[in-house]
């Protein structure tokens, strides 16, 4: 059974259903679908079908006008004969009235007759009519007790209901609580017999008109109550009078508290009062005048909410978490208690409307305000339809798979993973703008801070390298000139907002500089990096909301104009900047291959996104290893071992989803083995050079050999569009390297080499293995016997990884005479020697030169060779330090020598490392490897019988 049939409404309710409300065939297909969707709604219909005429009737009337009033009365009589009614069965009848709305508005939303916010007005006005009515009741009950409250001049005061948040915006969620605050005129005393204070007759009326909604009978509830909001909170009174609310306003209101009274309306009781309440308050929450004191209250609240973020539970959090609706709600309101005072229209309550007037004056623009409406009711409507699921107040993505499943069809997805991806591009797009919007204005009335007189060109020009070079610059002169021609090069080009943030960053980001050496570099550096993000503004912004991340920004650039440049050319990695903790400690194997699983998989059909996620996975996952080898926590085996598992994991990554590609066009290789069994064959991905032997660094390429495991010649895939086996297998290898290889905006993966299989360019892209082991036992030259020291498998199937080994240790244990191996070892290193570049004296190249890194290798190769047949044990590592580790263990060279000869590939590779993340080629002053040099050319005398090539009577050079 799928799981769309799990989810299916049973025959036995849909029959019961036709009986008790004869839906039409149109009508039939929209119950299908709301019941698919909600299993509360299945629940209620099953247990009262009776409830289905209701619905049907209730999308034909006057829906938001009149139409809930009369609806009401034909369920439970009139007001009069309701007020009549016992408490418990007035609360029944409200219960009933409840449920029966919350399926239709439900079935109108879920079906698309009513859009997001027609779904929100429905709710609120649900909820204003049930507030509105058991207030109506209890306050007959109550005055008919204790007569009418009343001021001191005798007139009559009533109850005046608040909704505040989503409520009192007229947008609120399904299965919401509400939040009420409850306030009364003035102090006084009731008319009746038995008279009591106003304060203690609006508290009482208030304890009953919540118990009347919020209690959970077995008829359930109305709306859960939330009282939390009123001053001084649960310790506070119930219900306070206008002047109690004013005094506590005026002295002790925060921020928040006027944050909340945004979107304060009176939803029942005393109109006029209300009105009255709403203009005596609106001071409090509208200032006149920009207040900078409210400036830090309002920062803290955003560290809070990104504080909150930060717990990995939030995540699937649509309101709460990264992207979500507050994040939304926080950027319309902040605006609001900032510009509200002076702005009228920024007063209005409901959300949309506000971003539209930002837009207009603008504060936003066109599409940062598009991106936020879409992303709003993107969001509510998820929330909406999250909550329909069971009549729960949720906003946590559920974990179940078919409730995922309902959710998805209910948000008119086909799957789960294709909402997951339109809901993480709104959340994006929303936290983008989230970050970039909440920078909250200086006071512009401090006085210019020396550096900020720098950053803005004020005083002569001395004057600013004065201030420079007291701030510890050295070539001040050299930097304020860099400065300002990138200042009066970018002004005219850069919008006001951006203007302003770099107002606010560039003198922090000058005093970050200013604690390291070569200031005018590294300045240089970031001011390439600000020009490529100035139409991002967002990141700007993150450089000054997050200070540590700026400074550790400053740090890396420092270290390495490499990680500088790959932050310029892909800005979206500033992100990782703000924890330090990730960012210098960077992932093993496993925990790679699980975060590139996740990224993937939310775009299994995208090909276009699975391209760029690839992408985007190297390039973090490489910012992570260059940081932590820039401030020293990785030495250099590890940084390469790092790089290494990334190329690994990419590669697997990209193999399994072309596999998964052409197998759904031609199905998947059959063939039959030795034993006349079949099975289906696999590709192996075969890692030579640095790949192979663990050995990659910054921006290496990929040395690689296709083999497949496909001997029977004649077989074919098992699909409707079959093809032979070896076409398969070379569409396989041609769909990686395409994939490795090929430029999109965020970048190339890999640039992959395949010339290392048999023939060369001129041989078969892919080889059976057969075919592969009879070339390297016939045909192959000793330098491709060599490659083979350092080849390994990497990615692929695992059969055939085996199948390589063998062939592996097959090839490279066969006898071979020393003489004729050495020359073959010599005769290719002076052939390569003659093809290099002639390097400048007194320049050393740490890799091609005599003595250098090519050259240990060369020996390593050339005594793997000579005495692998008689200790095949020195084959196990394809990695040059193990390698020597292996012929010292074997006794093939000495445990000095071994141990001299690592430290010195060490180095040599540290420093070309180091030449990376710099930016230069792998070419330092020879002087200072001169120890590490002279050790390899006379190891190689030693060992080979001769001098390197190169070294014949020469300068090492």
């Amino acid at each position: 059974m799928s799981d769309l049939d799990e989810i299916t409404p049973e025959q036995t309710l849909l029959d019961q259903l036709d009986q008790a409300a004869s839906p039409t065939p149109s009508q039939r297909a929209q119950l299908n679908h709301v019941l698919r969707c909600s299993p509360f709604i299945q629940q209620s219909l099953a247990a009262e079908p009776g409830i289905l005429a209701y619905v049907l009737g209730g999308c034909t009337d006057d829906f938001l006008g009149d139409g809930l009033e009369a609806r009401f009365e034909r369920l439970s009589g009139s007001l009069d004969e309701r007020q009549a009614l016992e408490t418990a069965a007035f609360g029944r009848e409200l219960r009933r009235l409840r449920r029966r709305e919350m399926i239709l508005i439900a079935w109108r939303d879920l079906n698309g007759i009513d859009d997001t916010d027609a779904t929100l007005r429905s709710l609120s006005k649900l909820a204003d009519f049930c507030v509105a009515e058991a207030l109506a009741y209890h306050e007959h009950h109550l005055q008919s007790r204790f007569g009418q409250p009343r001021g001191p001049n005798g007139e009559p005061i009533g109850l005046v209901v608040i909704g505040m948040g989503k409520l009192g915006g007229d947008e609120l969620n399904y299965s919401s609580d509400i939040d009420l605050i409850f306030a009364y005129a003035e102090e006084g005393e009731t008319d009746g017999a038995k008279t009591i204070s106003n304060a203690e007759y609006f508290i009482r009326l208030g304890q009953r008109l919540i118990r009347s909604l919020d209690e959970k009978t077995g008829h359930g509830f109305v709306f859960r109550v939330d009282m939390r909001l009123r001053p001084n909170g649960d310790e506070g009174p119930l219900a306070m009078s206008f002047d109690g609310l004013e005094l506590y306003y005026a002295t002790r209101g925060r921020e928040w508290e006027r944050y909340a009274w945004i979107k304060a309306r009176v939803i029942a009781g005393d109109q006029e009062a209300g009105r009255e309440l709403m203009t005596m308050l609106r001071p409090f929450v509208f200032r006149r005048y920009l207040d900078f004191g409210a400036f830090s209250q309002l920062r803290e609240m955003k560290r809070m909410i990104e504080r909150e973020m930060t717990d990995a539970a939030m995540h699937n959090n649509i309101k709460l978490g990264p992207g979500g609706i507050r994040e939304i709600e926080f950027i319309g309101q902040l605006f609001q208690l900032l510009r509200g005072g002076r702005e009228p229209a920024l007063q209005a309550r409901r959300l949309i409307p506000v971003l539209a007037i930002l837009e207009e004056m603008g504060e936003l623009d066109e599409h940062t305000v598009a991106d936020l409406t879409a992303g709003y009711d993107f969001l509510r409507r998820s929330e909406n339809r999250l909550q329909m699921l069971y009549d729960h107040q949720t906003q946590t993505l559920p974990d179940n798979k078919f409730d995922q499943l309902r959710l998805a069809i209910a948000m008119g997805f086909e799957d789960w993973g294709s909402f997951l991806y339109a809901l993480d591009q709104h959340r994006d797009r929303v936290h983008g703008h989230f970050s970039e919007v909440l920078r909250l204005p200086s006071d512009g009335d401090e006085s210019e801070e020396p550096l900020e007189q720098v950053w803005n060109g004020l005083g002569n020009v001395a004057d600013r390298v004065a201030i420079l070079e007291r701030h510890g610059f050295e070539q001040a002169s050299v930097l304020e000139k860099h400065l300002s021609s990138w200042r009066d090069t970018q002004g005219p080009a850069i919008s006001g907002t951006v203007a302003q943030r770099l107002d606010e960053l560039m003198p922090d980001l000058l005093r970050d500089i200013s604690a390291y050496q070569g200031q005018v570099a590294i300045l240089d550096r970031m001011l390439d990096l600000l020009t490529a993000i100035l139409r991002r503004s967002v990141y700007v912004a993150l450089l000054i909301e997050q200070p540590q991340a700026r400074r550790q920004l400053v740090r890396l650039v420092h270290g390495s104009p490499w990680i500088a440049s790959l932050l310029t050319q892909h800005p979206i990695l500033l992100d990782e900047l703000i924890d330090p903790e990730t960012l210098y400690a960077p992932p093993n194997k496993t925990e790679l291959a699980q975060e590139l699983g996740e990224l993937l998989g939310k775009c299994p059909h995208d090909e276009e996104r699975s391209l760029d996620e690839l992408r985007r996975f190297k390039q973090l996952a490489t910012l992570r290893v260059a940081a932590a080898d820039v401030v020293g926590a990785l030495p250099v085996m590890r940084v390469s071992d790092q790089l290494t598992w990334i190329a690994e994991v990419i590669l697997e990554a990209v193999h399994q989803r072309a596999r998964k590609q052409i197998e759904a066009r031609h199905g998947k290789p059959r063939a039959i083995n030795e034993s006349g069994d079949e099975f289906t064959p696999g590709l192996a991905i075969i890692g030579y050079g640095k790949l192979g032997g663990i050995e990659l660094g910054y921006g290496s390429d990929l040395d690689v050999v296709f083999l497949h495991d496909s001997t029977d010649r004649e077989a074919v895939t098992d699909g409707d569009r079959s093809i032979d086996n070896s076409l398969y297998f070379a569409r396989l290898a041609q769909k990686i390297i395409h994939t490795l290889s090929i430029r999109t905006p965020a970048g190339v993966l890999y640039e992959v080499d395949t010339r290392l299989r048999p023939d060369g360019v001129g041989g078969l892209l892919v080889s059976s293995v057969n075919a592969f082991a009879q070339y390297q036992a016939e045909h192959a030259w000793v330098w491709e016997v060599q490659a083979m020291c350092r080849a390994r498998f990497v990615a692929g199937t695992d059969t055939v990884g085996d199948t390589f080994a063998e062939i592996r240790r097959q090839t490279l244990t066969q006898k071979r005479d020393p003489v004729e191996l050495r020359e073959a070892v010599v005769g290719m290193r002076r052939k390569m020697r003659s093809n290099q570049t002639e390097t400048p004296a007194g320049l050393f190249h740490l890799k091609q030169d005599v003595g250098g890194i090519t050259d240990i290798e060369f020996m390593v190769q050339y005594l793997l060779l000579r005495h692998a047949a008689d200790h095949p044990e020195i084959l196990e590592f394809t990695d040059n330090i193990r390698q020597l580790g292996s012929l010292r263990d074997a006794g093939l060279i000495d445990a000095e020598a071994s141990e001299a000869l690592i430290q010195a590939y060490r180095t040599l590779r540290d420093a070309g490392h180091h030449q990376a993340l710099m930016g230069s080629r792998s070419v330092v002053e020879a002087q200072a490897y001169e120890t590490e040099r002279q050790l390899v050319i006379d190891q190689w005398q030693t060992l080979i019988g001769c001098l390197p090539p190169g070294a014949d009577g020469d300068s090492p050079n």
